[in-house]
């Protein structure tokens, strides 16, 4: 049987109208019945996924989520956290350096606060402080605070600026950092080493779950690495065609209950 099961929560836990359907509801909270850690595992902070949890009853004791791509895994309850891997501040001038001369719009966190180093705060990144429901301040970088965490450094902006961003990326960051997209209108920079393969590992070995007894399901690149550490990876209909390659099973699309498919072939059939 199937002990952990990682799940995506854009694009693949809801819909493309940002719902939960009944049937994915159903089947999580019958595979957590059955005895299944259920586990979201996100770019998210966690006040972004809170709704979420609450919808699914995943906020009891021994409840876990893996938020920020990995940077933090922590009890849903209590909040306490198992892992919290930040940048420093001079990471992350470091980052901002680049991002500035390349005039994009770049935002970052330090795990309850979304920052702006600019006064000027487009339409697209106040969509995603509602859509993460992470409260907004102005902060330039030389103004941060030598103390502070930063659980990541986020790009919001034009599809075609971030693909141009990616393009001139230098070597230096992307050795040093873990640089990811998501979605089309954003990029990341978080701390080497982090993703959610290996926050999800490091999970699965405090509750001694063995690999082959993991599913991850997603449908993006930031969801490359879990789904090849699980024993079982899942992509979701709407999926890369990279997931689809690297994944050992597909389902149906976010749109098509895919999560609630998959779950019942993979787990609840069983």
């Amino acid at each position: 049987m199937y002990k952990i099961i990682a799940i995506d929560i854009d694009g693949t836990l809801l819909n493309d109208a940002h719902k939960i359907t009944p049937a994915v509801r159903d089947a999580i909270k019958a595979a957590k019945e059955k005895g299944a850690k259920v586990v979201l595992c996100t770019g998210r902070p966690l006040a972004g996924i809170k709704q979420s949890l609450l919808e699914l009853d995943l906020l009891d004791a021994g409840d876990y989520a893996i938020t920020f791509n990995g940077a933090v895994v922590l009890e849903t309850a209590s909040e306490k956290t198992l892992a919290d891997i930040t940048l420093n501040k001079t990471e992350l001038e470091e980052i901002y350096a680049f991002c500035h001369a390349e005039d994009v719009n770049v935002t970052y966190f330090d795990g309850k606060k979304m920052y702006v180093p600019s006064r000027k705060i487009t339409e697209i990144t106040c969509q995603d402080s509602l859509l993460l429901q992470t409260p907004l301040y102005h902060l330039p970088v030389e103004e941060a605070p030598d103390s502070i965490h930063v659980s990541k450094v986020m790009l919001l902006d034009s599809p075609e600026k971030i693909t141009n961003v990616i393009k001139k990326l230098p070597t230096t960051l992307k050795e040093k950092f873990y640089i990811v997209r998501s979605v089309p209108y954003n990029l990341e920079f978080l701390q080497k080493g982090v993703n959610k393969g290996a926050a999800l590992e490091s999970l699965a070995n405090k509750l001694g779950v063995d690999q082959s007894e993991v599913i991850s399901i997603g449908d993006q690149e930031n969801d490359i690495s879990m789904i090849e550490y699980a024993g079982m990876g899942v992509a979701m209909g709407n999926a890369t065609e990279h997931i689809k390659e690297i994944a050992n099973y597909t389902t149906t699309t976010n749109n098509e209950d895919g999560v609630a498919n998959a779950i019942q072939f993979l787990v609840l059939d069983r």
